[in-house]
C-alpha cells in the first residue's frame, strides 16, 4: 500500500470512515497477517495486544453448542478457536480480502472452513435473536463513526440474555502519542477530544480513519442500546510478555491501560 501523505485529526462521516477503512484493510490484509500472524495464531484467542486470551478468562461463557457471530473477525482467528471448542461460529468482516485470507488459513491449517460472511458491522444480515454469543476483539468499533449502530446491531440478533463483548483501545490512550517508548508516557491531547484521526492522500480522500469515545460514551452506547454493563476488563501487561505492538508496550502497559473490555448482556440483569 502506498504510504497517505497527510496525518491529521478532523471530522468524517460514517460513509467516508467506511469506505476508507474497508480499502486500507482490503489492501492491508497480507501484511497484516504477515506482520502479526505468529502473535494471533491461527487458531487461537487474544483480546489485545496485552496477549490475553480467552481460554484463561471465559468473558464470552460456556461456548459449546452456542451459535457464536464474530464481527470484525479479520482473517478469522477467534472464531477458529471457538470453533474448536464445539461453538457454531459464523466470521463475519467488512473486507473481502481479510476473509480471503482467513479462508486460506482454514485450507492450509484445518481443512475446515469457517463460515464467513462479508459485511458491516452496522447492518448484520441475520435475523432478530439468532445468536448467543456476539463479539468483537479489536474489530468494528474504532473503525466507525457511528459504534452506537454497531452495538444496536449485536443487541438486535443477539437472544434475550445472550451476551456481547467487545475489546477496543483504551480510551486514556487518546490523550496519549501513539508511541511504545518514554515518548508515549506524556499527556498531549485532551481526553474529551472526540476528533476523529484521519490518514489522507494528497488530495485530501481519507484512506484511514479512527474514532475516539470517552469510558462514559462507552457506557451510554451500551445501555442505550438494550445492553447492561456486566463487566469492565482492563488487561493489565504482564510479566515475561516483552513484544511490542504499534504504541501497545511493556513501558506503557505497566503503566496505564491499553485496551478495554466490555462485557455486556441482552437485557437488564437479574436482581439478587
Amino acid at each position: 500500500m502506498s504510504s497517505p501523505s497527510d496525518v491529521t485529526r478532523r471530522s468524517a462521516s460514517a460513509e467516508e470512515t467506511a469506505r476508507a477503512n474497508r480499502t486500507w484493510w482490503d489492501g492491508e490484509a497480507a501484511d497484516y497477517y504477515a506482520e502479526h500472524g505468529a502473535f494471533l495464531g491461527d487458531r487461537d484467542f487474544v483480546w489485545g495486544p496485552e496477549r490475553l486470551r480467552e481460554a484463561d478468562v471465559h468473558l464470552l461463557g460456556e461456548v459449546r453448542g452456542r451459535r457464536v457471530l464474530e464481527i470484525g473477525a479479520g482473517s478469522g482467528q477467534c472464531s477458529r478457536w471457538l470453533a474448536g471448542q464445539g461453538a457454531e461460529v459464523v466470521a463475519s468482516d467488512l473486507s473481502h480480502a481479510m476473509l480471503a485470507t482467513g479462508a486460506r488459513i482454514d485450507r492450509r491449517a484445518t481443512g475446515r472452513p469457517l463460515p464467513l460472511v462479508q459485511c458491516d458491522g452496522r447492518l448484520l444480515p441475520f435475523a432478530d435473536d439468532s445468536f448467543d454469543v456476539v463479539f468483537t476483539a479489536y474489530g468494528v468499533i474504532p473503525f466507525v463513526a457511528d459504534s452506537d449502530v454497531v452495538l444496536r446491531e449485536a443487541c438486535r440478533v443477539l437472544r434475550p440474555g445472550g451476551r456481547f463483548v467487545f475489546s477496543t483501545t483504551h480510551p486514556i490512550r487518546w490523550a496519549f502519542p501513539d508511541d511504545p517508548g518514554p515518548h508515549g508516557l506524556t499527556v498531549t491531547q485532551s481526553y474529551f477530544d472526540r476528533t476523529p484521526y484521519v490518514e489522507q492522500d494528497a488530495s485530501g480522500r481519507a484512506t484511514y480513519v479512527e474514532h475516539h469515545r470517552t469510558l462514559g460514551d462507552r457506557v451510554r452506547e451500551i445501555t442505550a442500546a438494550g445492553l447492561s454493563l456486566v463487566d469492565l476488563v482492563e488487561p493489565e501487561w504482564p510479566a515475561g510478555h516483552d513484544e511490542p505492538w504499534g504504541g501497545w508496550s511493556p513501558l506503557r502497559g505497566r503503566l496505564f491501560p491499553g485496551t478495554a473490555i466490555f462485557v455486556c448482556a441482552k437485557g437488564p440483569l437479574p436482581l439478587e
